[in-house]
């Protein structure tokens, strides 16, 4: 590699643990229905409902009936290329790492273009393919040391994440979110992983404005497969135009960008019909991206799979809405993609 990176190793541990598996029900709800809400508060007004499907499924299921053909479980999902790892479970979601050895590149802030440099965390393996990738950006006044705990997490089930900092500590979010966009393009047509990724699967995720710069990314670029703003902060507050599967995840005692004003009016603004999602962290703070957290990780992975890879494998995660704990203080999604 070029002599302005640096590379480390990143092995998969024995041992892996769950401080927080993921919990839903079975059954997939009818169609056309508001958003899947689970919450310890009063319930608020419906946001969105499910586009039908139904009945293409049906007509399908039953010209192969008439063919004679027999339809075999999940056989939609063995034959998805995209599938990235083995069949996941609450506990594997959950892990500290996943299934892959994982190593980590260093991009110079002289050798990025339009963004600050970053670390790149990506699977050793190439068995399997290209990765989908995902770049992040870190909040207001912060480097890329404060979401480094999410990149190796990330990486280890199967993608190539690009941590980044920001050209100045200070920039709005709308700069983030160029920015985040000049991140995906290095990693895709200059990086030494480049041949790594798959340029027609990419995300976004950030912090604070970081994550408001994520509304910006997905908004600019709506060929992007998924977007997580993670208690975002941004002056804009709607997004109607946005198409990207969007994640919001709020924290409920946000005092900085609170749900109010913030995460929860950004989800509202969102198009009724699009893929999205509203994860609020019960009694957490601002700043509860920037330690290791479960509920953060294990939701991201189940998105980022769910839309990135196309991997209908972690749709039980997401649909029908995980009840509710200690961790998650209200939930909703379109489950748009469940149907």
């Amino acid at each position: 590699m070029h002599s302005s990176f640096s590379e480390s190793e990143d092995p998969v541990p024995a041992a892996r643990h769950s401080a927080h598996p993921l919990s839903c029900d079975s059954a997939h709800p009818p169609a056309r229905r508001p958003p899947h809400r689970s919450t310890h508060r009063s319930a608020r007004p419906d946001r969105g409902r499910r586009r039908v499907r139904g009945v293409l499924a049906a007509a399908t299921a039953a010209l192969l009936a008439v063919a004679g053909l027999t339809l075999i479980p999940n056989a939609s999902a063995a034959e998805n290329p995209l599938e990235r790892g083995p069949a996941p479970s609450a506990s594997s979601v959950a892990a500290a790492r996943g299934p892959f050895a994982t190593s980590q590149v260093t991009v110079s802030s002289r050798d990025a273009g339009g963004f600050g440099g970053g670390t790149i965390y990506f699977p050793t393996s190439g068995a399997e393919g290209t990765f989908g990738g995902v770049a992040v950006a870190p909040g207001f006044t912060a480097s890329r040391s404060s979401m480094a705990w999410l990149g190796p997490r990330l990486a280890s089930q199967g993608f190539v994440v690009f941590n980044i900092d920001t050209v100045t500590r200070s920039d709005q979010p709308a700069s983030r979110g160029r920015q985040l966009l000049a991140a995906l393009d290095f990693l895709v047509e200059r990086s030494p992983v480049r041949d790594r990724v798959d340029p027609d699967r990419l995300a976004v995720m950030g912090h604070s404005m970081g994550g408001g710069g994520a509304f910006e990314a997905a908004e600019a670029r709506p060929t992007l497969r998924a977007a997580i703003p993670l208690t975002p902060w941004n002056l804009r507050k709607n997004w109607s135009q946005v198409q990207v599967p969007t994640m919001v995840i709020g924290a409920e005692r946000d005092t900085i960008a609170s749900v109010r004003f913030h995460s929860e009016p950004f989800f509202d603004s969102l198009p009724s019909d699009l893929d999205k999602a509203y994860l609020e962290l019960n009694n957490a703070s601002h700043f509860a991206p920037n330690i290791p957290n479960t509920t953060i990780s294990s939701f991201s992975v189940a998105w980022l799979k769910r839309f990135v890879d196309d991997d209908t494998r972690y749709e039980q995660f997401l649909c029908p809405p995980p009840r509710p704990d200690g961790e998650i203080s209200e939930y909703q999604d379109t489950c748009a993609h469940a149907s």
